[in-house]
């Protein structure tokens, strides 16, 4: 028997179900997502010769951090798309819950396994689904495991669910942590490829005694990623002289509160807001730059930080989540995250002392550059064939 109560079987299984909250983009013949979630999904995809994923899709031109999916056996099952915090939107996500309910059932019925994403809405109605269902089962909970202050309600439901006997099937979590049941698996992430972890380990060696820093900001721009924090750390710093300059890369709900904010602080010539942008522009934005701040109240596994580090850049994380492990050991620096002055003190760190900037460098590129898209398929497979008892991908 596995892990979640169906018998082991040596029988390839056929289709998969993906239930997802992340909107999907039919345009010009072709499916996009999110750029790092269309490259996992892809690893799935060649797991099973049919993909169907339960998602919300718009019939429209993607953002421009989105890719097309690689993969052509997957589409998507359309499903409602709801979501959001105002009274509005919860009379919305409650009037569509038996469209909700319906569309997930049917879509698991035809499944030979589910594979449910949280933390998200439609995760949490996947966690209560799946089990009611006599088919194998996976979650991946891709935020952070730990719980913190200020965390949805949906999300503590959405753990206790994955933790508890009703679940029993293995839960895809970013770190290790203490005193969890045996199904949650540690797992890391990555949406680097081989080819693309070479361009990093082309780029030459930067010099850390030559203003001006260049610092880069890599992600959603919403307020629980406390971007309004690293611009008043580098006001602070400008305040004192000091040659900075920052990117921003991103795109998302406070954009215009952020650049209204940058000109209020003075920080006009020193800012640049990129907008969203492919993988690839990304990974040119790392090679140009010294150091990644991503100080959010919340992460799980932050892709940006550890993409980030196989650049050799310093990396000065907030003190959430896995961040403090994956930047422990020397390869990186933590603050708290809503702490102004310790963030500019943390970057004046950097720009006085090169000797210990290169030491960061150094030992985040050796640490980081072991995660791999490839490394990452590998070990989805191992890990479904060994909990479910069956052979994946041929």
């Amino acid at each position: 028997m596995s892990p979640s109560g169906i018998p082991s079987s040596l029988k390839p299984l056929r289709k998969l179900v993906i239930i997802s909250h992340v909107l999907h983009y039919a345009h010009d013949g072709r499916l996009f997502a999110y750029g790092p979630y269309a490259k996992e999904i892809n690893l799935w995809a060649a797991l099973f010769p049919e993909v169907i994923i339960a998602a919300p899709l718009r019939r429209q031109a993607p953002p421009g951090d989105a890719l097309p999916f690689e993969a052509s056996n997957l589409r998507v099952h359309p499903q409602c798309e709801t979501g959001g915090d105002t009274w509005w939107a919860k009379v919305q996500q409650t009037a569509a819950l038996p469209i909700h309910l319906w569309r997930l059932s049917s879509a698991i019925a035809r499944a030979d396994a589910v594979h449910v994403r949280c933390p998200g809405n439609l995760g949490l109605l996947g966690c209560l689904l799946a089990p009611c269902f006599r088919k194998r089962r996976v979650a991946k909970y891709a935020g952070q495991w730990t719980d913190f202050v200020g965390q949805p309600r949906s999300w503590s439901w959405q753990k206790v669910l994955l933790r508890s006997r009703w679940w029993n099937a293995p839960v895809l979590v970013y770190g290790q942590w203490p005193n969890q049941p045996s199904h949650v698996v540690p797992l890391f992430t990555s949406v680097m490829d081989e080819a693309q972890m070479a361009k990093a380990v082309a780029v030459s060696p930067r010099d850390w005694s030559n203003p001006p820093l260049k610092l880069l900001f890599v992600g959603r721009l919403t307020a629980s990623k406390n971007v309004d924090v690293i611009l008043r750390s580098l006001a602070r710093l400008k305040a004192e002289g000091r040659a900075l300059r920052l990117g921003i890369v991103g795109d998302g709900p406070i954009r215009g509160r952020l650049e209204t904010l940058a000109v209020a602080l003075g920080l006009a010539d020193i800012v640049v807001f990129y907008g969203a942008v492919s993988q690839d522009k990304v990974l040119d934005f790392y090679g140009q730059s010294h150091c990644l701040v991503l100080a959010s109240e919340t992460e799980g596994w932050p892709k940006a930080i550890v993409e980030a580090m196989s650049f050799g850049l310093v990396c000065i994380g907030a003190n959430r989540g896995l961040v403090p492990q994956i930047l422990g050991e020397g390869r990186g620096l933590v603050v708290e995250p809503g702490d102004v002055i310790a963030l500019a003190a943390t970057l004046a760190r950097v720009m006085d002392d090169a000797v210990e900037a290169e030491r960061l460098s150094a030992r985040a590129v050796a640490w980081a550059r072991q995660f791999t898209l490839e490394g990452l398929g590998e070990a989805l497979r191992k890990e479904l064939e060994s909990a479910w008892g069956v052979r994946l991908g041929g």
